[in-house]
């Protein structure tokens, strides 16, 4: 993994195929305790968003390896009072060995990477959350086996998650169906981006039908259908969304070994209903784990081990 040293993950498109499918290799032989790699460096959480599983899964990824985590929160530091995007930059590249950025606007991201040395994740943003999507493959391979040829089908808002799974889907050879509202499609670029990587090998479509999305799909996947920022939307996205529900239902038409995700935090009997977050085939709470596994075999990747 020495080609990924040093350098930064703002989107999942900025790894090659091979380099996706090593990190998951890489997590999972971390997860087993087959390998115990060290890595004695500070990570810095930049959050601009409220969060649960990625700041618990980064900070305990890595003390794990044996490094130091400093919570950055912006309403204490001089984020909050105006302090120019590249100011901050250039001052964190100097105490931090890398930075974790979790914010609304995927070009202040990019700022910060323009004005630092040390390696930069994307924590989420609100064009992709491409660490969630890794974590999501290494649970999807844990229970088949295998990626190629699968196909993953999402319902519901064509927001980060969307994005991201286009691309990591793309990349890992799986099939990739979205199903959403009219007006509510995933970005336009994402799609035809991961159109180019699958390079006609693999599925990618864009329905308003879940129905077409469902049939035959091994993997269900849902999301909020207001994500940060858009609460004031909720109630009246709710009629909206309603026919895109994961409900007991729609698993009846996936494959008969399919499994159901959700990235968290769910509003039950909303976009999935409350049977089938806790049914048989959810695999959500191994799927919210394996943030921390992907998330370590990340930041070893980008670090080096001791």
């Amino acid at each position: 993994m020495d080609s990924l040293k040093g350098r930064n993950l703002l989107s999942l498109a900025d790894l090659s195929s091979d380099e996706l499918k090593e990190i998951l290799q890489l997590a999972s032989k971390l997860k087993s305790g087959k390998i115990n790699l060290k890595c004695n460096k500070v990570l810095g959480l930049l959050f601009s968003k409220a969060s649960t599983r990625t700041r618990v899964s980064f900070t305990v990824a890595m003390y794990q390896l044996g490094g130091q985590v400093i919570d950055l929160n912006p309403n204490v530091t001089q984020v909050s009072r105006g302090e120019p995007l590249a100011d901050t930059a250039r001052v964190l590249d100097r105490y931090l060995d890398i930075l974790a950025i979790r914010t609304f606007e995927q070009k202040d991201l990019e700022t910060f990477a323009s004005y630092t040395k040390i390696p930069v994740i994307n924590a989420l943003t609100d064009r992709e959350h491409p660490c969630q999507v890794m974590a999501d493959l290494l649970t999807i391979q844990e229970c088949f086996g295998k990626l190629d040829g699968l196909t993953l089908s999402y319902f519901g808002d064509g927001n980060n998650m969307a994005n991201s799974l286009l691309l990591g889907c793309a990349m890992v050879g799986m099939n990739v169906r979205i199903a959403t509202p009219p007006n509510y499609l995933p970005n336009v670029e994402i799609v035809e981006q991961a159109k180019a990587i699958t390079n006609g090998k693999s599925e990618v479509i864009v329905t308003e039908d879940p129905q077409v999305a469902v049939k035959g799909a091994q993997v269900l996947y849902t999301d909020v259908w207001a994500s940060m920022g858009q609460e004031e939307e909720a109630n009246s996205r709710i009629p909206i969304f309603q026919p895109y529900q994961v409900n007991e239902k729609l698993v009846e038409s996936a494959a008969d070994d399919a499994i159901v995700l959700h990235c968290l935090p769910a509003h039950r009997d909303e976009e999935i209903t409350d049977g089938v977050i806790e049914g048989e085939r959810s695999r959500v709470w191994d799927q919210a784990e394996n943030r921390m596994h992907a998330q370590k075999a990340l930041l070893v990747s980008l670090l080096g081990s001791d």
